[in-house]
Protein backbone atom coordinates (compact mmCIF):
# COMPACT_ATOMS: atom_id res chain seq x y z
CA UNK A 1 0.00 0.00 0.00
CA UNK A 2 1.53 3.34 -1.06
CA UNK A 3 1.09 5.89 1.46
CA UNK A 4 0.66 9.32 0.64
CA UNK A 5 1.13 12.79 1.63
CA UNK A 6 -1.38 15.21 2.77
CA UNK A 7 -1.40 19.43 2.96
CA UNK A 8 -3.76 20.21 5.77
CA UNK A 9 -4.74 24.14 5.07
CA UNK A 10 -5.35 26.37 8.01
CA UNK A 11 -3.44 27.69 11.30
CA UNK A 12 -5.97 27.39 13.83
CA UNK A 13 -6.61 24.43 16.29
CA UNK A 14 -9.11 23.18 14.51
CA UNK A 15 -5.91 22.53 11.73
CA UNK A 16 -3.62 21.78 14.66
CA UNK A 17 -6.50 18.58 15.47
CA UNK A 18 -6.83 17.92 11.48
CA UNK A 19 -3.13 16.91 11.16
CA UNK A 20 -2.71 15.14 14.82
CA UNK A 21 -6.04 13.06 13.30
CA UNK A 22 -4.26 12.20 9.87
CA UNK A 23 -1.20 11.70 12.20
CA UNK A 24 -2.70 8.52 13.05
CA UNK A 25 -3.63 6.94 9.97
CA UNK A 26 -0.52 4.12 8.49
CA UNK A 27 -1.62 5.38 4.84
CA UNK A 28 0.05 8.71 5.99
CA UNK A 29 3.46 9.35 5.20
CA UNK A 30 4.20 12.90 5.63
CA UNK A 31 2.19 15.93 6.39
CA UNK A 32 2.20 19.49 5.42
CA UNK A 33 0.41 22.37 7.41
CA UNK A 34 0.24 25.67 5.43
CA UNK A 35 0.72 28.29 7.32
CA UNK A 36 0.36 25.59 10.28
CA UNK A 37 1.53 26.78 14.06
CA UNK A 38 3.75 25.38 16.59
CA UNK A 39 1.59 23.13 17.58
CA UNK A 40 1.64 21.55 13.84
CA UNK A 41 5.87 22.39 13.95
CA UNK A 42 5.38 18.80 16.23
CA UNK A 43 4.04 16.90 13.90
CA UNK A 44 3.78 18.33 10.86
CA UNK A 45 6.54 20.44 8.26
CA UNK A 46 4.87 23.91 8.23
CA UNK A 47 4.66 25.49 4.81
CA UNK A 48 5.08 30.08 5.40
CA UNK A 49 2.13 29.80 3.20
CA UNK A 50 -1.38 32.05 3.88
CA UNK A 51 -4.15 30.34 3.93
CA UNK A 52 -6.05 32.42 0.86
CA UNK A 53 -2.62 31.89 -1.18
CA UNK A 54 -4.31 29.72 -3.22
CA UNK A 55 -1.64 30.05 -6.15
CA UNK A 56 1.26 29.51 -3.59
CA UNK A 57 -0.81 26.72 -2.15
CA UNK A 58 -1.57 25.26 -5.62
CA UNK A 59 2.37 25.47 -6.21
CA UNK A 60 3.49 23.86 -3.33
CA UNK A 61 0.79 21.10 -3.28
CA UNK A 62 2.39 20.25 -7.12
CA UNK A 63 5.76 20.53 -5.76
CA UNK A 64 5.76 18.07 -2.79
CA UNK A 65 2.85 15.90 -4.79
CA UNK A 66 0.12 15.80 -2.23
CA UNK A 67 -2.29 13.20 -2.74
CA UNK A 68 -4.77 14.56 -0.36
CA UNK A 69 -5.65 18.73 0.92
CA UNK A 70 -7.48 19.12 3.26
CA UNK A 71 -8.90 22.89 3.43
CA UNK A 72 -9.87 23.99 7.42
CA UNK A 73 -10.81 27.82 7.21
CA UNK A 74 -14.10 29.27 5.07
CA UNK A 75 -12.06 32.26 3.55
CA UNK A 76 -10.46 29.61 1.16
CA UNK A 77 -13.21 27.24 0.31
CA UNK A 78 -15.08 30.81 -0.47
CA UNK A 79 -12.68 32.28 -2.37
CA UNK A 80 -12.75 28.83 -4.72
CA UNK A 81 -9.55 26.79 -3.80
CA UNK A 82 -11.44 23.47 -3.99
CA UNK A 83 -12.40 23.98 -7.75
CA UNK A 84 -8.41 25.53 -8.65
CA UNK A 85 -7.04 22.21 -7.30
CA UNK A 86 -9.65 20.15 -8.78
CA UNK A 87 -9.23 21.74 -11.94
CA UNK A 88 -6.13 20.93 -12.17
CA UNK A 89 -6.17 16.99 -11.02
CA UNK A 90 -5.57 17.57 -7.36
CA UNK A 91 -7.33 15.70 -4.34
CA UNK A 92 -8.98 18.41 -2.05
CA UNK A 93 -11.38 18.02 0.39
CA UNK A 94 -13.72 20.60 0.89
CA UNK A 95 -16.71 22.41 -0.74
CA UNK A 96 -16.86 23.96 -4.01
CA UNK A 97 -17.06 27.91 -3.80
CA UNK A 98 -20.78 27.72 -5.12
CA UNK A 99 -21.20 24.78 -2.22
CA UNK A 100 -19.47 27.06 0.51
CA UNK A 101 -22.00 30.14 -0.10
CA UNK A 102 -23.95 28.46 2.12
CA UNK A 103 -21.67 29.90 4.81
CA UNK A 104 -20.32 32.78 2.87
CA UNK A 105 -23.46 34.49 2.19
CA UNK A 106 -26.00 34.94 5.32
CA UNK A 107 -28.37 36.11 2.25
CA UNK A 108 -28.00 32.83 0.17
CA UNK A 109 -28.33 30.52 2.98
CA UNK A 110 -31.79 31.93 4.46
CA UNK A 111 -33.15 32.17 0.87
CA UNK A 112 -32.45 28.50 0.46
CA UNK A 113 -33.78 27.58 3.79
CA UNK A 114 -37.03 29.12 3.43
CA UNK A 115 -37.37 28.33 -0.31
CA UNK A 116 -37.03 24.54 0.40
CA UNK A 117 -38.89 24.46 3.84
CA UNK A 118 -36.28 24.05 5.96
CA UNK A 119 -37.14 24.84 9.95
CA UNK A 120 -35.34 28.20 10.53
CA UNK A 121 -36.24 31.72 12.41
CA UNK A 122 -38.15 34.57 10.55
CA UNK A 123 -35.96 37.23 8.80
CA UNK A 124 -35.53 39.78 6.51
CA UNK A 125 -32.26 41.23 4.60
CA UNK A 126 -31.50 44.86 3.86
CA UNK A 127 -28.53 46.66 1.94
CA UNK A 128 -29.72 50.16 2.83
CA UNK A 129 -29.22 50.99 6.57
CA UNK A 130 -32.23 53.29 7.24
CA UNK A 131 -34.21 50.36 5.77
CA UNK A 132 -32.81 47.92 8.23
CA UNK A 133 -32.98 50.52 10.82
CA UNK A 134 -36.82 50.76 10.37
CA UNK A 135 -37.49 47.38 10.27
CA UNK A 136 -35.70 46.37 13.40
CA UNK A 137 -37.18 48.99 15.29
CA UNK A 138 -40.80 47.51 14.69
CA UNK A 139 -39.59 43.85 15.74
CA UNK A 140 -39.70 42.65 19.11
CA UNK A 141 -36.56 42.60 21.23
CA UNK A 142 -33.90 40.72 21.44
CA UNK A 143 -33.75 40.94 17.94
CA UNK A 144 -30.22 39.03 16.23
CA UNK A 145 -28.77 40.29 13.29
CA UNK A 146 -26.24 39.14 11.05
CA UNK A 147 -23.18 40.40 8.78
CA UNK A 148 -23.84 38.86 5.09
CA UNK A 149 -20.26 38.00 4.54
CA UNK A 150 -17.76 35.87 6.17
CA UNK A 151 -16.58 37.39 9.94
CA UNK A 152 -14.75 34.55 11.74
CA UNK A 153 -17.38 33.78 14.16
CA UNK A 154 -18.12 37.64 14.82
CA UNK A 155 -20.96 38.89 12.44
CA UNK A 156 -23.44 37.92 14.96
CA UNK A 157 -25.12 40.47 17.54
CA UNK A 158 -27.89 39.87 20.04
CA UNK A 159 -29.08 43.32 20.49
CA UNK A 160 -31.35 43.62 23.47
CA UNK A 161 -33.20 46.67 22.62
CA UNK A 162 -33.79 48.83 19.67
CA UNK A 163 -31.19 51.16 20.61
CA UNK A 164 -28.67 48.52 20.42
CA UNK A 165 -29.91 47.19 17.20
CA UNK A 166 -29.45 50.26 15.34
CA UNK A 167 -25.80 50.39 17.34
CA UNK A 168 -25.07 47.21 15.71
CA UNK A 169 -26.40 48.03 11.91
CA UNK A 170 -24.77 51.53 12.19
CA UNK A 171 -21.12 49.53 13.09
CA UNK A 172 -21.75 46.62 10.24
CA UNK A 173 -23.23 49.23 7.33
CA UNK A 174 -21.82 52.55 8.37
CA UNK A 175 -18.56 52.42 10.28
CA UNK A 176 -18.15 48.73 7.98
CA UNK A 177 -16.58 47.12 11.34
CA UNK A 178 -16.28 43.77 9.44
CA UNK A 179 -15.20 45.30 5.99
CA UNK A 180 -17.36 44.44 3.05
CA UNK A 181 -18.68 41.35 5.75
CA UNK A 182 -21.76 43.83 6.50
CA UNK A 183 -22.47 45.75 3.88
CA UNK A 184 -25.16 43.25 3.29
CA UNK A 185 -27.87 42.08 6.79
CA UNK A 186 -29.74 39.62 7.40
CA UNK A 187 -32.28 40.79 10.25
CA UNK A 188 -33.81 37.38 12.15
CA UNK A 189 -36.27 37.07 15.39
CA UNK A 190 -34.46 35.84 18.35
CA UNK A 191 -34.70 31.64 18.80
CA UNK A 192 -35.22 30.70 22.46
CA UNK A 193 -33.47 27.51 23.63
CA UNK A 194 -30.14 25.65 23.54
CA UNK A 195 -27.72 25.79 20.71
CA UNK A 196 -26.05 23.23 19.46
CA UNK A 197 -23.65 21.83 16.43
CA UNK A 198 -24.73 19.12 14.17
CA UNK A 199 -22.45 17.95 11.28
CA UNK A 200 -22.39 15.48 8.67
CA UNK A 201 -19.90 14.17 6.18
CA UNK A 202 -21.37 14.41 2.38
CA UNK A 203 -20.83 13.50 -0.95
CA UNK A 204 -22.35 13.97 -4.05
CA UNK A 205 -24.54 10.37 -3.13
CA UNK A 206 -25.39 10.30 0.22
CA UNK A 207 -25.10 12.07 3.80
CA UNK A 208 -23.68 10.36 6.91
CA UNK A 209 -23.82 12.50 9.99
CA UNK A 210 -21.13 12.96 12.90
CA UNK A 211 -21.45 12.72 16.56
CA UNK A 212 -22.82 16.58 17.55
CA UNK A 213 -21.22 19.63 20.10
CA UNK A 214 -22.27 22.39 22.01
CA UNK A 215 -20.16 25.20 21.58
CA UNK A 216 -19.69 28.38 23.79
CA UNK A 217 -19.55 31.60 21.83
CA UNK A 218 -19.55 34.48 24.42
CA UNK A 219 -16.36 35.09 26.26
CA UNK A 220 -16.88 34.93 29.69
CA UNK A 221 -18.74 33.10 31.83
CA UNK A 222 -22.54 32.87 32.01
CA UNK A 223 -22.65 33.43 28.53
CA UNK A 224 -21.73 37.13 29.35
CA UNK A 225 -19.39 39.69 26.87
CA UNK A 226 -19.09 39.69 23.33
CA UNK A 227 -19.23 36.60 20.69
CA UNK A 228 -16.14 35.23 19.83
CA UNK A 229 -14.67 32.57 17.31
CA UNK A 230 -15.70 29.78 20.49
CA UNK A 231 -14.04 29.29 23.99
CA UNK A 232 -14.76 26.10 24.90
CA UNK A 233 -16.81 23.11 23.36
CA UNK A 234 -18.20 19.54 24.90
CA UNK A 235 -19.55 16.12 23.47
CA UNK A 236 -21.64 14.90 22.87
CA UNK A 237 -24.90 17.41 23.97
CA UNK A 238 -26.58 16.06 26.81
CA UNK A 239 -29.95 17.09 25.84
CA UNK A 240 -29.41 16.01 22.00
CA UNK A 241 -31.34 12.45 22.33
CA UNK A 242 -31.39 10.19 19.66
CA UNK A 243 -34.41 11.22 18.59
CA UNK A 244 -33.45 14.65 18.29
CA UNK A 245 -30.69 13.32 15.65
CA UNK A 246 -32.76 11.66 13.82
CA UNK A 247 -35.06 14.74 13.34
CA UNK A 248 -32.08 17.02 12.68
CA UNK A 249 -30.58 14.88 9.95
CA UNK A 250 -33.93 14.14 8.30
CA UNK A 251 -35.73 17.60 8.87
CA UNK A 252 -32.43 19.94 8.48
CA UNK A 253 -29.04 18.01 6.82
CA UNK A 254 -30.48 15.94 4.17
CA UNK A 255 -33.16 18.60 3.20
CA UNK A 256 -30.64 21.07 3.01
CA UNK A 257 -27.88 18.62 1.06
CA UNK A 258 -30.81 17.67 -0.95
CA UNK A 259 -31.50 21.62 -1.68
CA UNK A 260 -27.99 22.32 -2.65
CA UNK A 261 -27.96 19.74 -5.20
CA UNK A 262 -31.45 20.86 -6.74
CA UNK A 263 -29.75 24.48 -7.05
CA UNK A 264 -26.31 22.92 -9.15
CA UNK A 265 -24.34 23.29 -5.92
CA UNK A 266 -23.18 19.37 -5.48
CA UNK A 267 -22.44 19.84 -1.58
CA UNK A 268 -18.92 17.53 -0.80
CA UNK A 269 -17.24 17.40 2.54
CA UNK A 270 -18.48 18.92 6.31
CA UNK A 271 -21.73 20.28 6.74
CA UNK A 272 -21.96 22.04 9.81
CA UNK A 273 -25.53 23.15 11.14
CA UNK A 274 -25.61 25.41 14.23
CA UNK A 275 -29.29 24.24 15.15
CA UNK A 276 -31.46 26.04 18.05
CA UNK A 277 -33.54 23.02 20.11
CA UNK A 278 -36.19 24.32 22.18
CA UNK A 279 -37.69 21.14 23.68
CA UNK A 280 -38.84 19.09 20.02
CA UNK A 281 -38.92 21.63 17.85
CA UNK A 282 -35.21 22.41 15.45
CA UNK A 283 -34.82 25.36 13.72
CA UNK A 284 -31.69 26.10 11.75
CA UNK A 285 -29.75 29.19 13.12
CA UNK A 286 -26.92 28.98 10.35
CA UNK A 287 -24.84 26.71 7.93
CA UNK A 288 -21.01 26.29 7.57
CA UNK A 289 -19.04 24.70 4.83
CA UNK A 290 -16.80 23.20 6.87
CA UNK A 291 -15.27 21.57 10.18
CA UNK A 292 -16.13 24.04 13.10
CA UNK A 293 -13.76 25.50 15.70
CA UNK A 294 -13.41 24.94 18.80
CA UNK A 295 -15.60 21.61 17.90
CA UNK A 296 -13.40 19.82 16.02
CA UNK A 297 -11.40 19.70 18.96
CA UNK A 298 -13.98 17.79 20.81
CA UNK A 299 -15.29 15.74 18.27
CA UNK A 300 -12.24 14.31 16.11
CA UNK A 301 -10.91 12.61 19.56
CA UNK A 302 -14.23 10.53 19.44
CA UNK A 303 -13.88 9.52 15.74
CA UNK A 304 -12.28 5.70 15.39
CA UNK A 305 -12.97 5.24 12.27
CA UNK A 306 -9.31 6.30 9.86
CA UNK A 307 -10.14 9.91 8.89
CA UNK A 308 -7.83 9.35 5.30
CA UNK A 309 -10.61 6.80 4.09
CA UNK A 310 -13.48 8.77 4.98
CA UNK A 311 -12.05 11.45 3.12
CA UNK A 312 -11.07 9.95 0.33
CA UNK A 313 -14.58 8.39 0.16
CA UNK A 314 -16.08 11.74 -0.04
CA UNK A 315 -13.84 12.97 -2.88
CA UNK A 316 -14.37 9.87 -4.86
CA UNK A 317 -18.33 9.79 -4.15
CA UNK A 318 -17.94 6.46 -2.16
CA UNK A 319 -18.87 7.93 1.29
CA UNK A 320 -21.69 5.06 1.83
CA UNK A 321 -19.33 2.27 1.68
CA UNK A 322 -17.30 3.14 4.84
CA UNK A 323 -18.52 2.24 7.95
CA UNK A 324 -18.20 5.59 10.04
CA UNK A 325 -17.63 4.36 14.16
CA UNK A 326 -16.90 6.62 17.25
CA UNK A 327 -16.56 6.10 20.50
CA UNK A 328 -18.72 6.43 23.37
CA UNK A 329 -16.71 8.45 25.28
CA UNK A 330 -17.82 12.01 26.70
CA UNK A 331 -14.58 15.07 25.31
CA UNK A 332 -14.06 18.49 26.60
CA UNK A 333 -12.59 21.57 25.43
CA UNK A 334 -11.30 24.80 27.10
CA UNK A 335 -10.21 27.59 24.56
CA UNK A 336 -7.11 29.34 26.70
CA UNK A 337 -7.18 32.82 25.05
CA UNK A 338 -4.74 36.06 25.04
CA UNK A 339 -5.78 38.99 27.59
CA UNK A 340 -8.06 41.23 25.46
CA UNK A 341 -9.36 38.80 23.53
CA UNK A 342 -11.69 39.21 21.45
CA UNK A 343 -10.49 42.78 21.53
CA UNK A 344 -7.02 44.03 20.91
CA UNK A 345 -4.25 41.51 22.64
CA UNK A 346 -0.51 41.07 22.85
CA UNK A 347 1.32 38.51 20.92
CA UNK A 348 5.16 37.02 21.28
CA UNK A 349 4.47 36.24 25.33
CA UNK A 350 5.42 32.52 26.58
CA UNK A 351 3.84 29.82 27.28
CA UNK A 352 4.66 27.79 29.56
CA UNK A 353 3.55 24.53 31.55
CA UNK A 354 2.90 22.76 28.42
CA UNK A 355 5.20 19.80 29.32
CA UNK A 356 3.30 19.05 32.88
CA UNK A 357 0.48 17.96 31.86
CA UNK A 358 -1.21 14.39 32.47
CA UNK A 359 -0.33 12.40 29.54
CA UNK A 360 -4.34 11.79 28.02
CA UNK A 361 -4.45 15.57 27.56
CA UNK A 362 -4.62 16.74 24.26
CA UNK A 363 -3.65 20.56 23.15
CA UNK A 364 -4.42 21.67 20.25
CA UNK A 365 -2.57 24.82 19.09
CA UNK A 366 -4.24 28.41 17.67
CA UNK A 367 -2.60 31.21 17.63
CA UNK A 368 0.98 30.31 18.68
CA UNK A 369 4.85 30.52 16.99
CA UNK A 370 8.04 28.71 17.70
CA UNK A 371 10.71 31.67 18.98
CA UNK A 372 14.21 31.42 18.14
CA UNK A 373 15.17 29.07 20.80
CA UNK A 374 12.23 26.51 20.30
CA UNK A 375 10.14 28.10 22.89
CA UNK A 376 5.93 28.44 22.19
CA UNK A 377 5.31 32.00 21.87
CA UNK A 378 1.39 33.77 21.75
CA UNK A 379 0.40 35.03 17.75
CA UNK A 380 -3.15 35.30 18.30
CA UNK A 381 -6.16 35.53 20.57
CA UNK A 382 -7.84 32.24 20.89
CA UNK A 383 -4.03 30.56 21.69
CA UNK A 384 -5.12 26.68 23.05
CA UNK A 385 -7.88 24.69 22.84
CA UNK A 386 -6.97 21.94 26.13
CA UNK A 387 -8.92 18.77 25.63
CA UNK A 388 -10.07 15.99 27.67
CA UNK A 389 -11.92 12.61 27.31
CA UNK A 390 -14.02 11.10 29.65
CA UNK A 391 -16.52 8.18 30.16
CA UNK A 392 -18.76 10.94 30.96
CA UNK A 393 -19.43 14.71 30.28
CA UNK A 394 -18.23 15.01 34.18
CA UNK A 395 -15.55 13.45 34.34
CA UNK A 396 -14.13 14.53 30.97
CA UNK A 397 -14.67 18.17 32.15
CA UNK A 398 -13.08 17.59 35.97
CA UNK A 399 -10.29 16.31 34.24
CA UNK A 400 -9.45 19.37 31.84
CA UNK A 401 -9.80 21.68 34.81
CA UNK A 402 -7.81 20.05 36.90
CA UNK A 403 -5.02 20.84 34.21
CA UNK A 404 -5.48 23.71 33.06
CA UNK A 405 -4.18 25.79 35.91
CA UNK A 406 -0.79 24.37 34.68
CA UNK A 407 -0.62 25.75 31.65
CA UNK A 408 0.18 29.86 31.96
CA UNK A 409 1.60 32.54 29.44
CA UNK A 410 0.57 36.66 30.93
CA UNK A 411 -2.68 38.07 30.61
CA UNK A 412 -4.51 34.34 29.54
CA UNK A 413 -8.06 33.55 30.41
CA UNK A 414 -10.44 31.10 29.95
CA UNK A 415 -14.35 30.54 31.06
CA UNK A 416 -14.67 28.25 34.18
CA UNK A 417 -18.23 27.05 33.17
CA UNK A 418 -17.51 25.15 30.03
CA UNK A 419 -19.62 21.46 29.57
CA UNK A 420 -21.04 22.58 33.54
CA UNK A 421 -24.33 21.17 32.02
CA UNK A 422 -25.85 20.79 35.70
CA UNK A 423 -26.26 24.85 35.55
CA UNK A 424 -27.73 25.12 32.16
Amino acid sequence: MRQIKALVIGSGAREHTLVWKLAQSSKVEEIYAAPGNAGTAQIAQNLDINATDIDALLAAAKKMKVDLTVVGPEAPLAAGIVNRFQDNGLAVFGATQAAAAIESSKVFAKGLLQDYGIPCARSASFTGYREAVEYARRQPVPIVIKADGLAAGKGVIIAMSADEAQDALSNLMQTKTLGTAGETVVIEEFLPGKEMSAFAFTDAESVVPMVAACDYKRVYDGDRGPNTGGMGCYSPPHFFTPALGKAALDTIMIPAWQAMKKEGRVYKGVLYGGLMVNNDSLKVLEFNARFGDPETQVILPRLKTDLVDIMQAVIEDRLEQVKIEWSDDACVGVVMASGGYPGKYPTGLPVSGLNSLDKDIMVFHAGTKTGPAGEILTSGGRVLTVVARGGTIAAAREKVYANLPCISFEGCHYRKDIADVAKQ
